[in-house]
């Protein structure tokens, strides 16, 4: 772990809170996950990071091409600024405006792809634009949960096409539907690259995450290619996507899978400290500022209540990363106006003094701050407004 130090410095004429990315950091991870990938492209997840600027320096790297964007109105603004010529909508779209403005716009038309999992979205689309609107390209989306007995379920909850036979069966209907052409098909494995193996302090339960995603790639390997040749059967794919920044070796060497999605591993946030394959840099910190000494070893601290989305587990809440040596109080946490930290190190802050925290997740710090500092060395190179400080709000 750094100094404090260098961020002091570099930031000593701005008021806290504020958020930076440290661009050395992220240029690490960029290419960290171009080796990891091995020969692969890496389709970069948007809503991991939510700062056109930041999108812009990751799709320069050789070895990223396009971004999986989180809403279809989040990818026609992309389209709009020219951010990428590629952007596979990974959720699937029900809102009618932006689906009737997907259909107006020819440029967006070309660059953008909507996943479906079911006939249903499919008529969603054709009662919102009526029918002979223009082509629509569409990604089939397959269940890659591991469901190793009846009822039980491993993974996230999202398509609901799991067999080879349901994957080739829908790709028939789809390409059988006018005004839609099946350009590829996603398959996200969470279990395995959302869910850390080596959970710090619990070697248990970490023996019990290895054992699962070792029986999980397993299965999932041998029914993915099974589905994806479904598929190729009756329609000419461009893409297969699969993977996150948590299951690239895995992924990659997977031959039904074309490219992989990544995208908080380029910010590194602490729920990725809980993988044994990879240590990337934290590169997105925020500072909060002391505004109370209450006792000796404490210091509270303004703001911070910045908790990540999933399950209400105290992983979920932000670290403090500098001062080494502080840790959040557990019966309280932290709070919307204060964040109290304890440790040996408590003791040589004063009022004013920064303390620099990390998120659990990496998109999500965006929705908090208008601006990211981004800071080289000692000294801030750039700032740059993120998806709120441009106005916008996708969530």
């Amino acid at each position: 772990m750094e100094s404090n130090s260098r961020l002091d410095t570099a930031t000593k004429g701005l008021d806290p809170p504020f958020a930076v990315v440290d661009l050395d950091a992220f240029d690490h991870n960029a290419a960290d996950l171009v080796r990891r990938a091995a020969g692969k492209p890496i389709r970069v997840a948007s809503k991991s990071v939510r700062v056109r600027a930041l999108l812009d320096r990751a799709l320069r790297v050789d070895g990223v091409a396009g971004l999986m964007c989180y809403s279809l109105a989040e990818a026609l603004w992309l389209s709009e600024h020219d951010t990428s010529e590629d952007l596979l909508v990974a959720y699937p779209a029900v809102n009618h405006s932006a689906l009737r403005a997907l259909a107006a716009d020819e440029a967006a038309r070309r660059r953008v792809t909507i996943v479906v999992d079911s006939l249903a979205h499919l008529d969603l689309v054709d009662a919102a634009l009526g029918h002979g609107h223009p082509e629509i390209r569409v990604c089939l989306e397959l269940d890659v949960s591991w469901r190793p007995l009846p009822g039980l379920h491993i993974g996230s909850r999202r398509s609901p096409v799991h067999s080879a036979r349901e994957a080739g069966e829908l790709a028939a209907r789809i390409t059988g539907r006018a005004g839609f052409r099946l350009v590829g098909v996603m398959a996200y494995e969470s279990q395995i690259a959302g869910v850390g193996d080596s959970p710090p302090g619990k070697p248990v339960r970490a023996a019990v995450l290895r054992w699962v995603q070792r029986k999980s790639v397993a299965e999932l390997v041998e029914r993915r290619a099974l589905a994806v040749a479904e598929v190729r059967r009756v329609a000419d794919l461009e893409f297969v996507n699969g993977g996150g920044t948590g299951s690239l070796e895995v992924t990659t060497a997977d031959p039904s899978v074309t490219e992989l999605a990544a995208g908080a591993g380029l910010l590194a946030p602490t729920l990725f400290d809980a993988y044994r394959s990879f240590q990337p840099r934290p590169a997105a910190l925020f500072a909060l500022p002391v505004v109370r000494l209450p006792a000796k070893g404490v210091a509270t601290l303004f703001s911070g209540g910045y908790i990540a989305s999933g399950s209400a587990t105290p992983d979920r809440q932000p670290s403090p990363y500098l001062p080494e040596g502080l840790r959040l109080l557990p019966m309280e946490g932290a709070g919307e106006v204060q964040t109290p930290v304890a440790g040996r190190a408590a003791d040589s802050l004063r009022l004013g003094d920064r303390v620099w925290m990390r998120h659990a997740k990496a998109g999500e710090l965006a929705e908090r701050f208008t601006h990211y500092h981004l800071v080289r060395g000692d000294a801030v190179e750039a700032t740059v407004p993120t998806y709120r400080g441009e106005g916008r709000n996708f969530g």
